[in-house]
């Protein structure tokens, strides 16, 4: 199994982050930019648990469990 050094992860992390808000952008522009905001959150999140999910952590992968993970 191959990690990234933590360097190239965030960098990766951000460029995700960038384009999820790029495809979501549209939907500011009807007033749900406060929605948009934490569904970016929580889908970087849902692609973090499937990174680790393929490399063969035992981690579950649904939004369920990223909002409870909040709290």
């Amino acid at each position: 199994m191959q990690w990234l050094p933590d360097e190239k992860y965030n960098k990766g992390k951000f460029l995700l982050q960038g384009a999820i808000t790029e495809i979501l952008k549209p939907l500011r522009m009807y007033g749900q930019g406060e929605y948009v905001s934490q569904a970016i959150l929580e889908l970087v999140k849902l692609a973090e648990d499937w990174g680790k999910y393929v490399r063969g952590e035992d981690k579950p992968i649904n939004a369920k469990y990223v909002r409870r993970k909040k709290k």
